[in-house]
């Protein structure tokens, strides 16, 4: 059964909704590839030759990122995107738009990672020039305003913006009213604070699916962020700590569903696919996410892959070429 936005969550009989399997073969060591044990190698050598990068400030950090120096490999700019800016709740919200060449199947709604203190839309253009390949799809992804200079809840404000000027101009502007949304890490949590925020604030469901990759969905840590330590593969206990701090500088209390989506209600929400890889530090926030997401009443698909790192799709390899093709057709699907 296909569940759509516009089916109430009341609506499900227990009957209706599929079950949410575990296969605990996945987390054996002997799942992970050799190519995948390479991969992840070549980060931990790489990251942990790079001294303590959080002596530095964070808009170098910014700017080496988009000069190909940060952990992801920095694809070209893609030949389908433009940059433009609406009107949000504090001046205006830069949105990066890839264009399909023909007439658009759909619209993404994406919301980019880093820990809402780094990363850019434009960093993210080698996987949503693929999107658009793949799908057919016209991708929108927000340049929301980062931490710790704007903390919470600036970045959720400029992507609830987005959203509803996605709601109000998509059919004109894309020729569709086929909305989805989706993000990584920092950007996972913001697309789920983004739906609730609309459900919430506005009574509107416009999205057909929710495409979450290795959201941070608790920032008071789940066991796995808290118990990861140090090792540098993308993302450890460090990390998720100063960049919570960052973002909650000016206060706001970690259990609030706007910041924890983990903690809110979740009902109502659109069919979602929850992809993580089991070396990532945010392993938990999914592995918890998924069920309360399939309890609330809505579909809910968990692709869980043997050693894939912290966002490994945005790596090389068969692990990330996998859930990528994973992904494409649950969009397509939508």
């Amino acid at each position: 059964m296909t569940v759509s936005s516009s089916t109430p969550a009341s609506a499900l009989s227990a009957a209706s909704q599929p079950e949410l399997v575990i296969d605990p073969s996945v987390f054996a060591p002997s799942a992970v590839s050799p190519e995948t044990r390479a991969v992840n190698a070549g980060i931990v050598k790489a990251l942990g030759a790079v001294p303590d990068r959080w002596v530095f400030p964070m808009a170098l950090l910014r700017k080496l990122r988009l000069d190909g120096k940060g952990p992801f490999p920095l694809a070209p700019e893609s030949p389908y995107a433009s940059v433009e800016e609406i009107d949000g709740p504090h001046g205006p919200v830069a949105l990066r738009i890839y264009t399909p060449p023909e007439p658009a199947k759909g619209v993404y709604l994406h919301i980019h990672g880093g820990g809402w203190c780094l990363g850019s839309a434009r960093e993210n253009d080698g996987l949503n020039h693929r999107l658009v390949e793949r799908t057919g799809f016209a991708v929108v992804s927000v340049d929301y305003r980062l931490a710790p200079e704007n903390p919470w809840p600036a970045a959720p404000d400029d992507c609830e913006a987005a959203a509803l000027w996605l709601v109000r101009e998509g059919k004109a502007r894309f020729g569709t009213e086929r909305l989805v949304i989706g993000g990584e890490s920092a950007g996972a949590n913001l697309s789920v604070s983004t739906l609730l925020r609309l459900r919430d604030r506005h009574g509107l469901s416009p999205f057909r699916a929710a495409n979450l990759n290795a959201g941070c969905y608790d920032l008071g840590l789940t066991p796995s962020a808290r118990n990861w330590g140090d090792e540098p593969l993308v993302l450890n206990t460090r990390d998720i700590n100063v960049f919570v701090g960052h973002y909650l500088r000016e206060g706001g209390e970690v259990a609030t569903p706007d910041i924890s989506p983990l903690h809110g209600d979740l009902g109502g929400l659109p069919p979602a696919l929850f992809t993580i890889g089991t070396r990532d530090a945010l392993l938990d926030d999914t592995l918890f996410m998924a069920p309360r997401w399939l309890a609330a009443g809505n579909r809910a698909e968990l692709a869980v892959y043997p050693g894939g790192c912290h966002v490994f799709i945005g790596f090389p390899g068969s692990l990330a070429d996998k859930a990528l093709a994973r992904i494409v057709g649950f969009l397509a699907a939508s």
